[in-house]
């Protein structure tokens, strides 16, 4: 175990065993080896195992120094091994409800950007629009978001099957969820009448909805069409932000019918446009899905798995579906545009966001209640819901005074490691798997 994610190893090609020459022992008296047996020598016996570094974004640099008496040079050369990967990260930031969240790309880049896009485009012929923006689908996306949206009720089929094996509780009084047999007992609570409480929790039992976040949004039947209005905000349904952004990319639902274009659309103005004419088009013909849709299964229909291996295997789905969802609703997002409030969690899939008044997040007088629409990034759709990893689910429950040596997981991403499925790598920085855990309270003194 390395003590820092960035390691660097210094050996002599001409030293043996890390010793140093004597005085009266001349360069000339070595005998040089070169590039490819150099490779295969053993230069830090301490580092012969990589697998260690294979988790760690650090790197490790083996460099020789080999003299040619004649010359007098260097000849360095280097062993460089990286992973994309970090060894340890921090913690998920938490931002305070008094902050606004930060852009994705800062106001400054899009600014030289846009100056860039204007610089080259003065001069040359308009290019047409392509889609989505022309009003038509992007075709090659259309399996994708079968995908995704096939992936999103798998993993709330199997959430509900593992929640039957796996305890996972909820605070009553804030949103903090712990995946384990015994709760935490860490003081964080921010919920009502915290203080009288001091930070304790108050657990229950969790839901689906616990683990993976509910983010609505409301339905668009044209998504070019006119924004939505503060007086329309009950009049149209709300549904899942990632069923909104499938049905946007092709998807076909029928209780949620949406205005499907077959030409691009006639901009009339820089804000203005007009639909084409397709009348001379024949009839449009009811097309068959292009995959079967799944759908949820009710909660009483719910059966437990009757064995390890398939708690197992249905993990190992689950995680698969869950990377899935994610994988895929983010190359969405890049050509289908999703908007976030920047003091609210409110979520819109739409070109512009809606102008209801509904945001209640600090300061919302000064603002009307009107939402700062900012470009949305993929945790703000599908939120992770990071919960404390349990090192060893039949071991000690997690200790007060050891807070600062556990890690954190997404929630679906626990439930999975402890009904059985491996560890995956892109998670393993932020769960601290390489820290040792001290036994006792005067070991965790002992740390630098």
């Amino acid at each position: 175990m390395f003590a820092s994610p960035s390691i660097r190893c210094w050996v002599d090609c001409n030293s043996k065993n890390h010793l140093s020459l004597p005085p009266r022992i001349w360069p000339s008296m070595l005998s040089y080896h070169s590039r490819a047996a150099f490779m295969s020598l053993n230069l830090c016996p301490g580092l012969s195992s990589l697998s260690s570094l294979e988790h760690s974004s650090g790197e490790l640099k083996l460099r020789s120094k080999s003299m040619v008496p004649s010359r007098k040079f260097h000849q360095p050369c280097a062993l460089v091994v990286k992973c994309d990967h970090p060894q340890n990260a921090d913690l998920p930031r938490y931002y305070s409800k008094k902050e606004k969240k930060p852009f994705p790309v800062p106001v400054v880049e899009l600014r030289r950007a846009a100056r860039e896009r204007f610089k080259k485009s003065r001069g040359q012929p308009k290019k047409p629009i392509p889609p989505p923006k022309n009003g038509l689908i992007v075709k090659s996306l259309l399996p994708l978001a079968y995908d995704v949206m096939n992936a999103r009720v798998t993993l709330i089929n199997n959430i509900k099957k593992l929640l039957k094996v796996v305890k996972v509780h909820a605070c009553g009084y804030c949103n903090e969820i712990h995946v384990g047999p015994v709760a935490h007992p860490f003081k964080s609570c921010r919920g009502y009448r915290a203080s009288v409480r001091k930070g304790l929790h108050q657990w229950t039992y969790a839901t689906v909805d616990d683990v993976v976040l509910p983010v609505d949004t409301y339905h668009l039947y044209d998504r070019l069409g006119k924004r939505i209005r503060h007086d329309e905000r009950f009049s149209i349904p709300r549904i899942p932000a990632v069923v909104e952004l499938c049905i946007q990319a092709g998807v076909d639902v029928p209780e949620f019918p949406t205005k499907r274009r077959r030409k691009p659309i006639i901009w009339i103005g820089k804000s203005e446009f007009v639909d084409a004419d397709e009348s001379e088009l024949p009839d449009p013909v009811p097309e068959v899905p292009l995959k079967p849709l799944l759908t949820e299964i009710p909660d009483s229909e719910i059966v437990a798995p009757c064995d390890e291996e398939e708690t197992i295997r249905l993990a190992e789905e689950t995680f698969e579906a869950w990377e899935q969802m994610r994988r895929g609703a983010k190359k969405l997002m890049r050509m289908y545009p999703v908007r976030v409030c920047g003091y609210c969690p409110e979520v819109h899939v739409g070109p512009s966001g809606h102008k209801a008044q509904n945001c209640g997040a600090h300061k919302h007088q000064q603002r009307n209640g009107q939402h700062g629409w900012q470009a949305a990034v993929l945790d703000d759709l599908i939120p992770p819901r990071y919960v404390w990893h349990l090192p060893d689910v039949n071991g000690p429950p997690l200790r007060r005074e050891l807070r600062s040596f556990y890690g954190q997981a997404p929630a679906v991403v626990e439930i999975c490691v402890q009904a059985g499925a491996a560890v995956p790598d892109q998670y393993k920085p932020t769960m601290r798997l390489d820290i040792g855990i001290p036994s006792s309270i005067r070991e965790a003194e002992m740390v630098v």
